[in-house]
Parts: C-alpha cells; sequence; structure tokens
C-alpha cells in the first residue's frame, strides 16, 4: 500500500467516523473512497463497514455518560437490529446494489425532513401533549417496525441510517440528542457488526484497507461524539439537517445526474 493511499483510507475512516457520530452517512465517505482506490464495489462497501463498526468504539466511549439513560430503550431495539443486520448483509451478497442504491438519495431526503420537522409533525398529531398509553404504545411499536426496516437497509448499505434513527427515535419522545445520538449509535453499531461478521465469513473483507482505515475511524467517532457534546443542542440538530441535505444532494447527483 503506498503511502497516499494509507493517508486517504485514514482521513476517509476519521470523516466518516465523525459524521456516524453526529448523525449518521459516513459509508458515504469511505465507500467511494475505497472504490477509487480500486477496491470492487461489493468489497468495498463490506470492507468499509467494518471499518467503521470498529471504530464505534471511540464514540460511545464519547457518549458514555448517556449509556444509562438509553439503557431502557435497548431491549425493544436491540433485537430487531441485530435480525435486521444479518438480513441485509445476507441480501448484500446475493444481490448487486445497483437497483437498491437508487432509493439511497430519496431515503435520506426523506429522513432528513422527518428529522427538521418532527417537532411541528409531533404537534399536528397531538403527540407532544398526549399521555394516552395506547398512543404511546402504538408509536413505539411502528418505531420498532421502523428500526428493523433501517437495520435491513443499514446490514444492506448502510448509508444514511443515523438520521433515519435518529428521526424515528424523535417521533417516541426522545427529545435530547445527546440520548439520542448515544442509542442511535450502539444500535448503528450492532447492525453493523452483525453484517460485518457476514461479511468476514463470506470473505469479502480487504484486510489491510480495513485495517488502516479502522485507525481513521477510531479517532474520528472520538472526536465527533466528544466535541459535538460541546455544541448547543439547536447547533447539533442544524449540524444534522445539513449533514442529511448534502448526503441527500451528493448521492442525487452520484445516481441520477452523473
Amino acid at each position: 500500500m503506498v503511502p497516499t493511499e494509507a493517508i486517504g483510507l485514514i482521513l476517509a475512516g476519521a470523516a466518516g467516523g465523525a459524521i456516524n457520530a453526529v448523525a449518521g452517512g459516513g459509508t458515504l465517505v469511505t465507500f467511494p473512497t475505497l472504490l477509487f482506490f480500486g477496491t470492487a464495489p461489493i468489497v468495498a462497501n463490506a470492507t468499509g463497514t467494518l471499518a467503521l463498526v470498529v471504530g464505534t468504539s471511540g464514540s460511545l466511549y464519547g457518549y458514555r455518560r448517556h449509556l444509562r439513560a438509553v439503557a431502557p430503550w435497548l431491549w425493544r431495539f436491540v433485537p430487531v437490529s441485530v435480525l435486521g443486520g444479518v438480513i441485509g448483509g445476507v441480501l448484500l451478497t446475493l444481490t448487486s446494489n445497483q437497483t437498491f442504491s437508487k432509493l439511497i438519495p430519496f431515503l435520506i431526503l426523506f429522513a432528513t425532513i422527518l428529522f427538521l420537522a418532527q417537532g411541528l409533525v409531533r404537534k399536528l398529531i397531538g403527540l407532544a401533549s398526549s399521555s394516552a398509553p395506547a398512543s404511546k404504545h402504538h408509536m413505539v411499536s411502528g418505531a420498532i417496525l421502523f428500526q428493523f426496516a433501517v437495520a435491513i437497509y443499514g446490514g444492506y448499505f448502510g448509508a444514511g441510517i443515523g438520521i433515519l434513527m435518529l428521526a424515528s427515535l424523535g417521533f417516541i419522545g426522545l427529545a435530547n440528542i445527546y440520548e439520542m445520538n448515544t442509542l442511535k449509535t450502539i444500535l448503528g453499531s450492532l447492525i453493523n457488526l452483525v453484517a460485518a461478521l457476514w461479511f468476514i465469513g463470506a470473505g469479502l473483507i480487504e484486510w489491510p484497507k480495513a485495517g488502516v482505515m479502522t485507525l481513521g475511524a477510531l479517532a474520528g467517532y472520538y472526536l465527533g461524539s466528544h466535541y459535538s457534546q460541546r455544541i448547543p443542542q439547536k447547533q447539533v440538530r442544524q449540524i444534522i439537517t445539513a449533514i442529511g441535505f448534502i448526503l441527500s444532494a451528493v448521492t442525487f447527483y452520484q445516481q441520477f445526474i452523473r
């Protein structure tokens, strides 16, 4: 591996990790970088997934103070995240990315708009002031089903799953953006972990590139999670929204214009 390739992979891993720690979408940095350095598409997807999931430990350490607050939600979301991640990983090894990748820009744009407007929509449907157990139960059940779909998508490709999860978590009543990011990071890491284990078994990992990229991802995850907590919640939400719109614009360009 030449020095320029190693530096490029480290920087891409760091950028991808930082983006994932704040909102999600780091795959859209790591995936094209691996393609640029001559990695086959499915192998690039698998290799980038492994690098980012290993780097997640840096983000979890950065969000460690919020782990207790989100613990009660884990039993609801962890099983469907693991199952969906396995299904998505299997689908990737059986099919190509071409058809499904065309949905990515629409998914990210929809999730970003949903995240941006979640407060208004919650007020319109009366959720913000509702204390009816049935209403909350239905919202949580819907969020669990939505998480299952996100997990399948995450195991298959994964770009933007953080934004999708943040939007869903906002609708079930979570309001602290740091706690939402903590829960999102845990669930996202589980989705990527089970998919990465499947990719390893299928022989889809290019190990030297995965190792180098992981070094950058560890630093990026930690710095992204650590410094995002020094920014007011309103500004973090603005950053997440901006990232979402940028990612959707980039993917629209890649899929339909270029």
